[in-house]
């Protein structure tokens, strides 16, 4: 599992002959990325006068209004991957694979005038490092204690495990809220629902 990578100063990336594409997250997509931790996105069915090329510098874009979520490079592509529920494109083949370098899923940046023509558009390299740059440096990374609570009736402790599990599984992050609190600091324990923080006190609903 991949980590978002360490900002460069300079804006500039690893190689200076890269090009630079606007990639717009289709219908759907953008939630699953919410919802699951992937290392890259992979795109399919697209024109093919698309020619990014392994390397090459991407803005990971949603629309209405436009915005930036993540920050990546094209990869090569790596055939079929393996079914994801949670990523509506997991069962097609791949034409373009773009490996995250920088995520900002739960704070998308405003894209400015950006306006991409379709699904991958070319891209000015000086756009790409000036919407990089605002970005700014990746928050330090921390630990963090997430935990599941479920009630489960079974007839032992053994029992009780594998029924979770089977829970987990068929309930998955659409229906099961997630508790997280920085380490050491329980207290400030917060519920995430579909990708989201969400309130679990009723009371403080009225």
């Amino acid at each position: 599992m991949t980590t978002d990578i360490a900002h460069r100063a300079d804006g500039t990336s690893r190689a200076s002959s890269a090009g630079a594409w606007a990639v717009l997250l289709p219908a759907g997509r953008y939630d699953a990325e919410r919802l699951v931790h992937h290392d890259t996105l992979e795109l399919t069915g697209l024109d093919e006068a698309v020619r990014a090329r392994p390397g090459d510098d991407v803005l990971v874009l949603i629309d209405d209004p436009v915005r930036v979520v993540a920050l990546g490079r094209v990869a090569p592509p790596s055939g079929v991957r393996p079914d994801d529920p949670e990523d509506p494109q997991s069962d097609r083949e791949a034409a373009l694979v773009v490996t995250y370098t920088r995520r900002v899923f739960d704070e998308p940046l405003p894209a400015g005038q950006l306006a991409p023509a379709g699904p991958v558009t070319p891209l000015d390299p000086a756009v790409h490092r000036a919407l990089a740059e605002r970005l700014g440096p990746p928050p330090p990374r921390r630990t963090w204690l997430v935990s599941l609570d479920l009630p489960i009736e079974a007839d032992s402790p053994a029992e009780a495990a594998r029924l979770f599990w089977a829970y987990v599984q068929e309930l998955g992050p659409r229906e099961l809220p997630a508790f997280v609190s920085p380490a050491g600091d329980e207290l400030a324990m917060q519920a995430f629902v579909l990708g989201a923080e969400a309130n679990q006190d009723p009371e403080e609903d009225d």
